[in-house]
């Protein structure tokens, strides 16, 4: 590449706008300080308002008005100081996440995770590969974050070995990942995350008949959802993205090290941002050479295959001891009608079942494997688990200071009724209202790439103002889902670009992150389009969110 080439060579408008959406996300705070600032303005404006005497009637309350509390009070600040540790502790995700995370870890570090994924690759025959990495992909959300890590440079290996291009293993496995993260095949620590923030938020506004949220109140949305999803991702992987690397002429062998770090040091001499990208992808690839590629095989060992038909078979036997324990008439698991719905001690055991079934699968997997030999090994890697989510667990200390104060000031209850009566005098009510929350989400995703920052920052406006003009919270978290995923994968802010472009650049050394995303745009829109049409169905046909939960306010 000579001189004059690279200083003449003018950006298209992708990469223009690319760059100022990296520009203005690097000038927004990281979470923590973000909700520290917005706790603080909280504070202030709350106060203003407490010193104005406002308060605010909830429409079909029976209670009376709710008069605004301001936290730079002698009241608010006692309150604050008395309660700063039960508003962490009693942060509702809390409850959720770490217990089904405690199980998920186990699933995960025993490799019963990894093997369901190798399995399902390795057994599928050429032709449906996209589809399957497709469905793989968006279901991937399970394995949390490290989906990103596993699935694409497998799916990579796989396509390979069938004879495809593995470019489009590697992306499409990415793009299943990130624009269908927010939805899975099965319930997932996600759905705890969000139907614990969903709740907290609610009670903000009192006095509203809403049904409960809990971990499977999108359930049957996000089965369809998954599958659409995978199906349409492994038809743009199929039709679209493999073709354009053939006609690209991408490579499909891996070159040296050496020629990356050459071409990586090369492009790292126009500028500071350039020079750290080309830092981090030398540092993913600076290690030994058991990468990914080399650690993980998508063919299963002979005890690997049994230790993984051994858990299916575990899950069996749980799931004839749940429903021999919920179907006799005198069930305790009933509600006092005899039934489930809309609510019952069986769903509010979802996280206990969800629990249940990774810990019994993981254990014996692990078992079988040897990657457990005792008790020690299963308190370890549950240890393990809550490492992996510390940070987590430390913004989660400022989201539950901030939820609470919402709930406590009432502020949030002046908004919503402020926003729903916006939204009546404005009309745009019902599902074009909807539509504008999502556009809004999915614009807000191109610079909060934290799925719990932002559904916080989000809910606490719109669950309330929704269920004030007749949604459910459940149905509002749902649409949420849409925005949180699908733009997920053209944003310079996900931390995961710089390892997906590190893996890229093992085949196409001169790759930057424009080639990433101009790659990946293609599954954005496809994606959007369907998620929003399923939303849509959901809301004109008034279905069944999940086990108790639909569209409607009654």
């Amino acid at each position: 590449m000579s001189t004059q080439s690279a200083t003449t060579r003018r950006p298209g408008l992708g990469d223009r706008l690319l760059t100022t959406i990296e520009r203005w996300g690097n000038k927004l705070p990281e979470p923590f300080t973000l909700f520290l600032i917005l706790f603080l303005i909280t504070g202030v404006v709350s106060t203003a308002m407490a010193l104005a005497d406002v308060s605010v009637t909830v429409p079909g309350s029976s209670e009376g008005p709710i008069s605004i509390r301001g936290l730079f009070t002698g009241e608010g600040m006692a309150w604050f100081t008395s309660n700063i540790g039960a508003n962490y502790v009693g942060f509702p995700p809390l409850q959720t996440v770490i217990t089904i995370l405690l199980a998920v870890g186990v699933a995960e570090k025993t490799g019963m995770l990894s093997a369901v994924v190798r399995q399902a690759f390795g057994s599928a025959p050429r032709w449906m590969l996209p589809y399957v990495v497709g469905v793989v992909g968006v279901t991937g959300s399970v394995m949390a974050d490290s989906a990103f890590i596993v699935i694409p440079p497998l799916a990579a290996l796989v396509f390979k070995a069938a004879g495809r291009h593995p470019v489009a293993g590697l992306l499409g496995g990415f793009a299943a990942v990130g624009a269908g993260y927010s939805t899975a095949l099965v319930p997932t620590s996600l759905d705890a995350l969000f139907a614990g923030i969903t709740t907290g938020v609610m009670e903000s506004l009192p006095g509203l008949d809403t049904a409960p949220v809990n971990p499977v109140s999108n359930y049957y949305f996000n089965i369809v959802a998954a599958l659409l999803l995978g199906a349409i991702c492994g038809f743009i992987i199929d039709r679209v993205l493999e073709p354009r690397m053939v006609r690209q002429d991408v490579p499909t062998e891996q070159v040296s090290r050496d020629e990356v770090a050459a071409v990586s040091s090369e492009t790292a001499g126009g500028g500071g941002s350039d020079e750290a990208l080309a830092e981090d992808t030398r540092t993913q690839e600076s290690g030994p050479d058991d990468t990914p590629d080399d650690e993980l095989s998508a063919q299963l060992e002979p005890r690997e295959k049994r230790g993984l038909l051994l858990s299916l078979l575990g899950a069996g036997v749980l799931t004839a001891v749940i429903l021999v324990s919920t179907l006799v008439p005198t069930s305790p698991w009933r509600n006092e009608e005899g039934g489930f719905l809309p609510s019952s001690p069986l769903l509010d055991s979802i996280v206990f079942v969800v629990f249940a079934y990774f810990m019994v699968m993981g254990i014996v997997y692990g078992a079988v494997v040897g990657t457990v030999t005792g008790m020690g090994d299963i308190v370890s890697m549950m240890g393990r688990a809550l490492g992996d989510m510390m940070s987590f667990l430390v913004l989660a200390f400022i989201l539950g200071q901030f939820i609470a104060l919402f709930a406590w000031t009432g502020i949030g209850s002046w908004i919503a009724v402020q926003g729903a009566s916006g939204l009546e005098a404005s009309g745009l009510t019902g599902f074009p209202a909807v539509v504008g929350f999502v556009l809004l989400a999915s614009l807000l995703n191109l610079f909060i790439v934290s799925g719990s920052s932002m559904w916080t920052l989000m809910a606490a406006v719109f669950v309330p103002m929704f269920a004030l003009i007749g949604l459910e919270p459940a149905f509002t978290q749902a649409a949420f889902r849409v925005g949180d995923s699908a733009t997920q994968i053209i944003t310079p802010l996900n931390p995961y670009m710089i390892v997906i472009l590190g893996l890229l650049r093992r085949y196409e050394p001169d790759a930057g992150l424009g080639t990433v995303m101009s790659r990946l745009i293609v599954f954005v829109v496809p994606f959007w389009l369907a998620w929003m049409s399923l939303v849509a169905v959901w809301y004109f046909a008034d279905l069944p969110l999940g086990p108790g939960n639909g569209i409607f306010l009654p």
